[in-house]
């Protein structure tokens, strides 16, 4: 049958991942010095794929989510929906992985989308073999600005005919509508499932793990959910879905995943509960690379991380903005020894969708909160309307094809602790610019005006060596620093278990907690 041979390639593509693929689910305590574990890389494979492939044994829920895949694949009919869950661990990257390969040898079109250009990066990363696949942000690629210079995007049309669209990090899809969004409808899961199934006999597939953090304000994730995507009226709906729960053998000896699979048991125990629970205090079992780092040693660590992997692999996760400016404002002044308020080799995030500044490259309508940047030129401080400013030339870390880009970005932005007070200094800036044009009257032509000014404009932009959990979701690094801060017992309740797990999931080598119990 068919689907015995699609199944076959899948399994056969599995058994055959090169160290280049190895996904972080099946790194274990043994890992070499360029990330790639070294009983993975037997037979002379070299951490840049090169030598013989490695060996993988799926275990039986890997195998009966093969055959599933198989199946669904081959369906003809309109409107098939694949969900894969698949927690930490498990298998969920590798068979992806070996279905992207099976797919492109085939000749079979496939897509792949993520919520954010770290994650895209990732999802590229594992899903390529000898040639890159590239990955795209699902705004990036769904929405397109309605007409140049305008701050608003339409739906794009899906040409493609029988194509499937694979996005990862699939618990990050919020399903809430932002009526004040430039982007299509104001809800992206619906703006995304609207736009595969425009195309013709296109499907999609969404993959994530259900124990990570869901979208702001949500309590689960609903783009996981047979339930809830079930509630969309595409003509023909056909929802198949699978949950890895194995740990694969591979990764059994992981003492980051061990941890990490028990706060997500812990996780499916307390769901189960009729009544929410508070006080949870999971112990945390320490090991080579799980370690409990006072904060006395923290300096010392991090700066051997910088000099052993590097800033770009090296990483602090924190649960508050607050923390993150101590984080951010300490490596800068004690460890990279920077006093200017930004300095070429800064770091650092994009905070706020900008439509400014990208217009005039090709290939960028917008630059994505969320993208992170290398300062390779900072020039022209200045003070203007109560605020500081400077101009930047940035390099897209996550995207190293994308052009330099040239901004003006707004320096108070770097330490705000919260949107209310960025709201309240963007709202102080407005009336600011506004008086440069005493000339207008007409309330809607200096609306139009201000918006039109490159300091109004200015790019929002935050310092990356220390980010929220949320903020970190969807990228790996191979070390991590966590820190939880001071956490009462009340608040020590699922979401809380929650962000421990997607923090301790980010790192593909070691995780550091600092001043953990």
């Amino acid at each position: 049958m068919l689907e015995n041979f699609i199944s076959h390639r899948i399994f056969s593509n599995l058994r055959t991942q090169k160290c280049n693929g190895v996904p972080k689910e099946l790194r274990s305590s043994g890992v070499s010095g360029n990330g790639v574990p070294k009983e993975l890389c037997s037979n002379g494979v070299s951490g840049n794929g090169a030598g013989h492939p490695v060996p993988f044994v799926p275990n039986a829920g890997q195998r009966e989510l093969i055959g599933k895949l198989g199946t669904f694949l081959l369906d003809s009919t309109e409107g098939k929906l694949f969900i894969l869950r698949g927690y930490a661990g498990t298998g969920k990257t590798s068979i992806v992985s070996a279905l992207v390969r099976t797919l492109r040898s085939l000749g079979q079109k496939c897509i792949l989308l993520a919520p954010t250009g770290r994650a895209a990066k990732v999802l590229s990363r594992y899903a390529s073999s000898d040639e890159r696949v590239p990955a795209y942000t699902i705004h990036k690629y769904i929405y397109r600005q309605q007409s140049l210079g305008k701050d608003s995007f339409s739906l794009g049309d899906n040409l493609f005919h029988h194509a499937l669209f694979i996005v990862d990090e699939a618990s990050m899809l919020t399903d809430t509508r932002d009526y004040g969004s430039p982007f299509g409808s104001g809800c992206l899961l619906d703006d995304l499932m609207r736009f595969v199934y425009n195309g013709h006999g296109c499907s999609l597939m969404l993959v994530g793990d259900t124990a990570q953090l869901p979208p702001v304000g949500r309590a689960a994730s609903p783009a996981l959910s047979d339930e809830h995507m079930a509630r969309y009226t595409v003509p023909g709906l056909h929802i198949t879905s699978y949950t890895l729960t194995e740990v694969a053998r591979q990764a059994d000896t992981s003492a980051i995943l061990k941890n990490a699979t028990a706060i997500r048991e812990r996780i499916s125990e307390m769901a189960e509960r009729l009544t929410p629970s508070q006080g949870e205090h999971m112990s945390i079992e320490p090991a080579p690379e799980l370690v409990l780092l006072p904060g006395s040693e923290l300096q010392q660590a991090l700066e051997k991380s910088y000099n052993t992997c590097g800033m770009a692999q090296t990483l602090i996760v924190t649960r508050s903005n607050k923390r993150t400016n101590l984080y951010n404002q300490g490596v800068r002044a004690y460890i990279l020894w920077k006093d200017d308020q930004l300095s070429t080799g800064d770091r650092v995030m994009v905070s706020k969708n900008n439509y400014y500044w990208g217009r005039e490259y090709e290939g960028i309508e917008f630059i994505a909160n969320g993208d992170m940047f290398e300062v390779t030129r900072v020039r022209n401080f200045r003070e203007l309307y109560g605020f500081h400013f400077a101009d930047a030339t940035l390099q897209n870390i996550d995207n190293e094809a994308e052009h330099e880009i040239e901004a003006t970005v707004w320096l108070d932005i770097l330490l705000a602790e919260g949107e209310e007070e960025i709201s309240a200094m963007h709202k102080d800036l407005f009336y600011r610019v506004a008086e440069d044009f005493p000339e207008i009257h007409n309330k809607r032509e200096l609306t139009r005006a201000v918006y039109e000014s490159p300091y109004y404009n200015a790019l929002h932009i935050r310092y990356a060596y220390a980010v929220t959990c949320h903020k970190a979701q969807g990228g790996q690094w191979q070390h991590v620093y966590i820190d939880q801060g001071p956490v009462p017992d009340e608040q020590r309740d699922i979401t809380y278990l929650r962000w421990l797990y997607t923090a301790l999931t980010r790192s593909t080598e070691q995780v550091y907690l600092i001043n953990f119990e």
